[in-house]
């Protein structure tokens, strides 16, 4: 599909060069506190802000490294540019109005064909901007030399408002080569300009991951990023949005423990509860590892609709009320952080489907809208105008339970959602300003980093004086381009010994022969991308009797993607650690309602290459398939039958019938291109049961008093036989 997003476009602008302010160099110290001679952009900011051509925030500062907007940097070009921004032509943006701050100079811009909208007819004035996008602007002026200033910067980085600066002193000295470089006298400097900020505003940097999932040895990379934004950035608040636990070696052995160590040498603000985080409550010991794990905590958590009150392990860590003195280590419904002498509310929430996909035991949920509008309540009561969620419901999961959309536009005066649960990549703040009706309200921006400490989130928020949000800035820092902390590699160290040595840990299970995971070559087209393998089976009979057990509704069959198979099991006793190589992504179990139809298509996409490979081609568990890969692709499927446990007999599905069957949570949200799959997902048929695909296939191997390795003929190609 054409990608509609259209950023800052390039185009013809000749008359551009002959526009551009006359400037000179300047030797006049920086008005702003934060400007010191030895920052890099030192000399565009000051030469730009002598030429009138930027100013900054009401406290004096000028933000330099904070990430620039699409609509600060349209009013930056367009100033330096000279263009009337008075009288203009409605570019008609669905998102920018006259009443919109840089609604004159975007409008001026777009009239000179130098920036454009997005696809969908929207501007998005507070997104950032990237230097390749920046460049595309400089290059549609024709007279304009290569910058040396852009060369130092990779095209897909954020452009600071610093780098903005240097970048516009560049091209208009450029442009301007005969200016001469006098100074300009202390008594001749323009007056500051009116700010760009309202009177009142107030500026927050947050930083934020969710569902880590016990990646202890991913942690010391986010701790180099966090340090980073911190040197950079001012009124800096760092949350985890939930699912520490579950999902690595560093669980199995730590039960949160050395997680624990790490996430406190980073610094957080506050931390919600995930579903997993309850995953033991059905062991002997019950929650004790959880409330370990808050006690331990160097930071407080919060949770407004879980009730910790019936289980005694929690007896003197929780309170149902809001503070606005935290203690670390102990459980609030919501906090209040003073920030630069201005009050932030943080409250959480955590999904109700904790009671059916974890083991919560004594531990109850209660409706997530109704809590979240007594936090919001009691924050405005307390004078805190500035209100996050900090959320473990989903950014659009299942619409009957609980999601951050929904909550956007149930709940008002929310600013912030941080969220987790679904592990969504949000790549830029998402913007909610409309209510449950449509009717417009105060944009609510959410918020989420994907998964397993891949990102670090980052969001830039200004305030208006009655905490209106007014500007924003988001973007994921890709922490595998982030060097390691070497404090924490340290602290680390002793953990991952014992891990190592657990990944070469027997789990009880010994085979004569290699369960094979062939790869298609010349010669071979049998493949774990073509064909039915042993190893599939037995990774397919592992998740339909796992998902059995979280369920009442019968489930029918499990799917497994072939391209998640990664490697073999030789013969010998069998390691952790060869098992995890297996399925080593850290994919979870799902639960998905979907038509016969629709799981006919499904399979029709799985053997769209046959016998040809295909990453998506599904190797299945509880029923057969037979496929004809001489017919044309989309036509392939000759049956599907499912094993009726009642009778014992294999039954055909029915295209309008709908049917539970299990899969990993890569392939029930449409990976490999099921789109079928994907629909179900957004119209809330899936739940994704969290646990790791890996211990699934462990148990199974241990519960097998005979480990097959050869197929079975449940995948069948009918062409074969004729």
């Amino acid at each position: 599909m054409e990608n509609k997003r259209n950023k800052f476009l390039t185009a013809t602008a000749a008359a551009l060069a002959v526009t551009a302010v006359a400037i000179a160099p300047v030797s006049a110290a920086s008005p702003f506190s934060d400007v010191k001679e030895s920052h890099a952009d030192y000399e565009g900011i000051s030469t730009l802000y002598t030429a009138g051509i930027i100013s900054g925030f009401p406290d004096g500062t000028f933000k330099p490294d904070t990430n620039v907007t699409r609509g600060q940097a349209a009013k930056m070009i367009a100033g330096a540019l000279k263009l009337d921004t008075k009288e203009v032509v409605n570019p008609n943006f669905k998102d920018i109005d006259a009443a919109n701050p840089y609604y004159g100079s975007i409008a001026a811009l777009v009239g000179l064909k130098v920036i454009s909208g997005y696809g969908d007819n929207t501007f998005r004035p507070n997104q950032t901007i990237t230097h390749g996008d920046l460049a595309k602007i400089l290059s549609s002026i024709p007279t304009l030399p290569e910058l040396e200033s852009a060369k130092n910067h990779e095209a897909s980085k954020s452009v600071t408002r610093g780098q903005l600066a240097t970048l516009i002193a560049e091209a208009l000295t450029k442009l301007n080569p005969e200016t001469p470089e006098t100074e300009t006298p202390e008594t001749e400097k323009p007056e500051k300009p009116e700010t760009e900020k309202p009177e009142g505003a107030f500026t927050l940097s947050v930083l934020h991951v969710n569902d880590t999932h016990a990646r202890a040895n991913e942690l010391p990379k986010l701790a180099t990023a966090v340090k980073e934004q911190r040197e950079t950035k001012k009124n800096v608040l760092t949350l985890h949005a939930g699912d520490a636990f579950s999902g690595t070696l560093y669980f199995n052995e730590f039960h949160g423990q050395a997680d624990l160590a790490l996430l406190n040498e980073i610094g957080f603000d506050a931390m919600v509860f995930g579903n997993h985080e309850f995953d033991l409550g059905s062991s002997p010991e019950g929650h004790q590892a959880l409330a370990d794990f808050v006690k331990g905590a160097k930071f407080p958590f919060v949770d407004a609709n879980t009730d910790f009150s019936a289980d005694d392990k929690f007896t003197g860590l929780f309170t149902d009320l809001v503070s606005s003195e935290p203690e670390n280590g102990k459980i609030y419904s919501g906090i209040v952080k003073e920030i630069d002498g201005e009050k932030v509310g943080i409250f959480g929430l955590t999904t109700e489907e904790t009671l059916d996909i974890a083991s919560p035991g004594k531990v109850k949920f209660t409706n997530y809208i109704e809590e979240a509008k007594k936090a919001v309540a009691a924050f405005e009561g307390m004078g805190v105008n500035k209100i996050i969620a900090l959320t473990h419901i989903g950014y659009n999961d299942n619409p009957n339970v609980d999601n951050d959309i929904l909550l956007a536009k149930n709940v008002p005066g929310i600013d912030i959602i941080v969220g987790g649960h679904d592990h969504t990549k949000l790549d830029e703040p998402f913007v909610v300003d409309t209510n449950t009706v449509g009717e417009a309200k105060d944009a609510t921006l959410i918020v989420q980093a994907n998964e397993y400490v891949k990102y670090l989130g980052t969001l830039d928020v200004t305030f208006d004086g009655k905490g209106v949000v007014t500007e924003y800035g988001g973007e994921l820092i890709d922490l595998g381009k982030v060097a390691e902390d070497a404090a924490l590699v340290k602290l680390l160290a002793p953990y991952k010994a014992k891990i190592d040595e657990v990944n070469n840990k027997e789990i009880g299970v010994k085979i004569t022969e290699e369960l094979a995971n062939p790869r298609a070559t010349e010669t071979n087209l049998d493949s774990v991308r073509s064909n039915e393998t042993a190893l599939g089976n037995i990774i397919t009979d592992g998740m339909l009797a796992k998902a059995q057990k979280y369920t009442d509704k019968t489930v029918v069959m499990a799917l497994q993607n072939g391209g998640g198979i990664r490697a073999a099991i030789p013969a010998g006793n069998i390691t952790v650690g060869q098992v995890i190589t297996v399925l080593p992504f850290g994919n979870t179990l799902a639960l998905m309602d979907t038509t016969g139809a629709e799981l006919k298509a499904a399979f029709e996409v799985s053997l769209k290459n046959a016998p040809k490979e295909n990453g998506g081609f599904l190797h299945i568990g509880g029923a057969k398939l037979q496929y004809d890969s001489s017919k044309e692709a989309g036509s392939r499927v000759v049956s599907i039958e499912y094993l009726d446990k009642a009778t014992g007999k294999y039954v055909a599905l029915e295209d309008a019938k709908t049917y539970t069957v299990a899969t990993n949570a890569f392939t029930a949200k449409g990976g490999d291109g099921f789109d079928m799959f994907a629909k179900a997902y957004e119209e809330g048929r899936v739940t994704d049961l969290g646990l790791s695909d890996w211990e699934n296939l462990q148990e199974q191997l241990l519960s097998l008093k005979e480990v097959k390795t050869t197929a079975e003929g449940r995948i069948v190609d009918v062409a074969k036989k004729q």
